[in-house]
Formats: structure tokens, C-alpha cells, sequence
């Protein structure tokens, strides 16, 4: 292969694993994702986002609605039920593991969650790329991969550049939530957001810590993290006026 065909190793807040589906995921993709994942360009590995005309939101959803972004929303064991109870917003979630995105899409179906669309693909690259700035309402990001070793906390999620992306793309006054069960990512994210010009922490006069996102179930993972005596530290950020 020549040079300038090779495709760029992209730092990346995941780690690529199998599209293998089981029978139950591949029933759910098939019947489910030509309506409820949408597609979009790449620019040479299969979770790149390329530049690319905005997606035309309210033309995909049916309907004009305020639009809320989970980054890295997993089997959707959280996100259907928090679609769910947000009938009234647009929620666009990003995934790239398409058998976890197959098994969002069975939950979603037999929830009858309709406000709902996943895009698999890098969720950073797509809220940079895939939304008008100032577009987007609301923005989850929760339990992320924490990448301990030092080597590779280049790879977090939450870094100055994801930062600079939401104060792009989020509406003044909007709300990001995060959520971990690790302590070293926990104190990262605030020396990353803290002090980044653009968001303020709506709980820094109560310590910085927010209380438990009321919205967010209680999920099977969350539960093991508990169990070995982790424990859960939630953040909330709002948008200042550019």
C-alpha cells in the first residue's frame, strides 16, 4: 500500500472490539436500524466522521424538538429509559460497538422509545462535525472508558479539546453530565473543566460535586462498580454565553 493511502492511526477513547452480533442483536439491527441509526460519512476507519453537510435533524426525527447527545452509550441500558423520559427532546447518541447499538435498538423496540437515533461512530468527531454550533441542548457523557495508565490518558474522553467542542456546539446556558466510578478519571475531568474558559461548574460553591443525576438509572454496571466499593462522582457544567 503507498503512503498516501494508508490511513491514519486516529487517537481514539475506545478500544476497537468484534461487530459480532448474536442471533437476538442481529434480529434487532435488521429490523431496527434502517429507520433508528443513522448514517454517515467516513474519512477511512469505520468510527470516523468526515466533514460533511450537517444532518437535517428535525427532517430524520419527524419532528422539531431540542436535541440532547450521549457520547459512548454502550447497550442503552441507560440511555432508552432517560430517552424515555425526555419525550420531549431529540436524542442523538453516539456508539461504536454496533452489537452494543443492536442491543440499544431491541430495548428501544420493546420500550416503544421513538425519540431516539444512534450514530456509530466516534462521538467526539460527530459532535464536532455532525450539528450546527450552538445546535445542541443537552450533552451526557457517562462512564467512560478511564484509561488509568498514565501512557494513555491521552486517549480520555474528556480533554481540553472535547471541551473546546462543547462550548462550540452547545447552546448558552445548555448542561453537560458526566458521571465515573473511578477517582483518578473523577479528579481529572475537574482539573480539565474547572478552570476551562467557556463552562462553569454549577455546584462549584457546594464543593464541585454534583448530586446524582436524578434521570440516570441505576444500571447493571454502575451496580458492580458500587459493589466492589467504588465510589460514584457526578459533574454538571453549563455553557456560558459566548
Amino acid at each position: 500500500m503507498a503512503v498516501s493511502e494508508r490511513v491514519h492511526r486516529e487517537i481514539v477513547s475506545f478500544v476497537r472490539r468484534s461487530a459480532r452480533m448474536n442471533p437476538s442483536q442481529q434480529r434487532a439491527w435488521e429490523r431496527y436500524s434502517p429507520t433508528h441509526v443513522v448514517p454517515v460519512e467516513r474519512r477511512g476507519t469505520s468510527t470516523s466522521v468526515a466533514e460533511q453537510p450537517v444532518p437535517d435533524w428535525a427532517a430524520i426525527f419527524g419532528r422539531e424538538a431540542p436535541l440532547v447527545v450521549e457520547i459512548g452509550s454502550g447497550t442503552g441500558d441507560s440511555l432508552v429509559p432517560m430517552a424515555a423520559g425526555r419525550a420531549e427532546a431529540n436524542v442523538v447518541a453516539f456508539e461504536v460497538f454496533e452489537p452494543a447499538v443492536a442491543s440499544t435498538l431491541s430495548k428501544m423496540g420493546r420500550e416503544g422509545v421513538d425519540n431516539l437515533r444512534i450514530v456509530v461512530a466516534d462521538g467526539a468527531q460527530g459532535l464536532a462535525t455532525l450539528f450546527h454550533p450552538g445546535q445542541v441542548s443537552e450533552l451526557w457523557t457517562f462512564f467512560a472508558d478511564p484509561w488509568h495508565k498514565s501512557r494513555h490518558h491521552k486517549r480520555r474522553l474528556v480533554s481540553p479539546e472535547l471541551a473546546a467542542t462543547v462550548t462550540r456546539q452547545l447552546a448558552p446556558g445548555a448542561l453537560w453530565h458526566l458521571a465515573t466510578d473511578w477517582e483518578d478519571y473523577a479528579q481529572w475531568m475537574r482539573e480539565v473543566l474547572d478552570p476551562f474558559p467557556g463552562v462553569e461548574n454549577v455546584h462549584a460553591a457546594e464543593g464541585g460535586w454534583a448530586p446524582r443525576l436524578a434521570a440516570r438509572p441505576l444500571t447493571k454496571y454502575e451496580r458492580r462498580g458500587l459493589d466492589v466499593g467504588r465510589e460514584i462522582h457526578d459533574l454538571t457544567y453549563r455553557v456560558m454565553p459566548r
